[in-house]
């Protein structure tokens, strides 16, 4: 009974054209699971043909009733760096959503209230609602996500130097393996009240990261440590708004090292987490080369 009444359900998925979220689309499809994909723009998404595009746009909450009417289950990721309109988001998705599962960090630290930087802080207070919001919830407190590598292939094109803050080494998840947990947790019973800490299968430091990206597009490629008013500026004139820049850099400079590796992904979905050396050879070997 409950396994008919999850294939006749509609998940919804936030954040589908970005990195996580258009994998998490993707995998859903390959299980046949009806998905519907959430974007400002839907003649702008370029999804996977079956996938049904709604419009809709999570910092107006009165334009997703359209996109959640019959939707019992959604997938969220929280792009903005505060919780300010998350209560009336959340107040929308409760009233046609049985099951939320939300993007989590892994430097989210229960045993205190205030955590060391911004964008843990901002998980934590939005775990908080979302326990409070009378919905059956998942969490997935991901480590450090490949794909933000992604923000270093222009340097790494013309110059195979990477310059910019440091930031203390992490067991870095492949947006595959991400997503491959999410859909086992919108999909399966047995994860509700869970909080899934989610890593890849090795800690790496931002330099060995770099590096490993040279060794797998053939060229020597480092990483070249910045003073952080110096990142500051870069970072504003590469068009990043002001109040993300001041989070990143706060985060780069008040996050404690993990060397926290976790076997969820394998324990989940039946297969090991994939290395940074995969998702390098996957995804930069054409684009990062000169």
């Amino acid at each position: 009974m409950a396994e008919a009444y999850l294939i006749m359900s509609e998940i919804l998925v936030t954040g589908a054209t970005g990195n996580v979220g258009r994998q998490v689309v993707v995998q859903l499809l390959a299980t046949r699971t009806a998905v519907r994909a959430l974007a400002r723009d839907p003649e702008l998404a370029e999804l996977p043909e079956g996938v049904k595009v709604v419009g809709g746009d999570l910092s107006q909450p009165d334009t997703l009733e359209g996109a959640l009417a019959g939707s019992d289950t959604v997938f969220l990721i929280w792009p903005f760096l505060t919780t300010e309109g998350a209560p009336a988001v959340l107040k929308a998705i409760g009233q046609h959503a049985r099951r939320i599962v939300y993007l989590s960090s892994s430097g989210v630290n229960e045993d205190t209230e205030r955590q060391t930087d911004p964008i843990s802080q901002l998980h934590a207070d939005m775990e908080r609602l979302i326990e409070r919001s009378g919905m059956e919830w998942t969490f997935l407190r991901s480590n450090t996500i490949a794909s933000n590598a992604r923000g270093w292939a222009e340097q790494i094109r013309t110059t195979h130097v990477v310059r910019g803050p440091d930031i203390a080494a992490t067991a870095v998840i492949h947006e595959r393996d991400v997503a491959a947990v999410a859909v086992h947790a919108l999909t399966d019973d047995g994860h509700s009240g869970m909080k899934h800490v989610l890593t890849g299968p090795q800690v790496l430091s931002r330099a060995e990261q770099v590096h490993t990206i040279g060794e797998a597009i053939g060229h020597p490629t480092r990483f070249e440590r910045v003073p952080v008013e110096v990142a500051r500026q870069q970072m504003l004139v590469d068009g990043r708004p002001p109040a993300l820049v001041e989070a990143l850099l706060a985060s780069a400079e008040t996050r404690p090292e993990s060397n926290l590796i976790t076997s969820a992904v394998e324990e989940i979905t039946g297969a090991p987490a994939r290395t940074f050396r995969s998702w390098a050879e996957e995804h930069l070997l054409s684009t990062a080369a000169t």
